[in-house]
C-alpha cells in the first residue's frame, strides 16, 4: 500500500483530516510515517487520537502496514 493510498484512506475515514504519509525506508516499504491533523482529535488523549487513525485504516494495519510512526494534532 503506497503512502498516498494510506493518506487517502485516513482522510476519507476521519472527518476533516489532513494526512501526510511517507515511506520510512523507501518507496516499496511497509514502514510508514504519518502526520495527521484533524478537529476530531480535540479533547482526546494521545492514545485515543492514535486509535482514531488506526480505526480509519481498519484491517490495513494488520495486512498492508507493518509499522506506522504517527504524529497527531488538532488544527489549532
Amino acid at each position: 500500500m503506497s503512502p498516498e493510498e494510506v493518506a487517502e484512506l485516513i482522510e476519507s475515514n476521519l472527518p476533516d483530516a489532513r494526512a501526510e504519509v511517507q515511506s520510512a525506508r523507501g518507496p516499496e516499504d511497509d514502514h510508514l510515517t504519518a502526520t495527521v491533523v484533524s478537529p476530531a482529535f480535540e479533547g482526546e488523549t494521545l492514545v485515543d487520537q492514535h486509535d482514531l487513525v488506526y480505526d480509519a485504516l481498519g484491517e490495513h494495519m494488520t495486512t498492508d502496514i507493518h509499522a506506522l510512526e504517527l504524529t497527531t494534532d488538532t488544527p489549532e
